[in-house]
């Protein structure tokens, strides 16, 4: 059972704290939806001065929206293209510190300033995108991206 807690101490000691409860969220749970809905819930709860998270799913050609909280989102994305699709083609973390620099973004909520994107991968195939906006400038730093990475790994086992 998940209960709301006070994440205290330093940031990594925090990060530590949300790779627990996803450890525990996802035990022993095959659903893979119900799995990344309670990791993008996780994340959001957790997360400050963010305005979206979520996954986009790899359906074998392009990125389709899946579980997030946040406002209505873009619903497909092609590879290579934006943040995500990016992320997504190269395989690797994508930290964007201002979004409006990044060529081709793709801008489904105008008020998202920075993002940072991190690939779904499992046995060398892409499952998908972990995909989070702020609406600060510069939000996310290589502490977060270590995190958020650790946190798809822990995630992408039991998908």
């Amino acid at each position: 059972m998940f209960h709301t807690v006070s994440y205290t101490g330093s940031r990594e000691e925090q990060h530590r704290e949300v790779i627990l409860q996803l450890k525990a969220l996802i035990y022993e749970e095959p659903s893979k939806i119900a799995n990344l809905a309670n990791a993008a819930a996780l994340l959001n709860f957790y997360l400050t001065d963010i305005n979206w998270v979520g996954f986009y799913l790899f359906d074998g050609s392009e990125l389709v929206l899946g579980p997030f909280q946040g406002l209505p989102a873009c619903i497909r994305i092609p590879l290579g293209r934006g943040v995500c699709g990016t992320s997504a083609s190269e395989r690797k973390s994508v930290r964007v510190s201002d979004v409006h620099a990044f060529p081709g973004h793709i801008a489904c909520d105008a008020a998202t300033n920075s993002e940072i994107v991190i690939p779904v991968v499992k046995n060398d195939e892409l499952i998908g995108v972990l995909d989070i906006d702020s609406p600060l400038k510069d939000r996310f730093d290589e502490l977060d991206q270590a995190f958020l990475e650790q946190f798809v790994q822990v995630l992408s086992e039991q998908l």
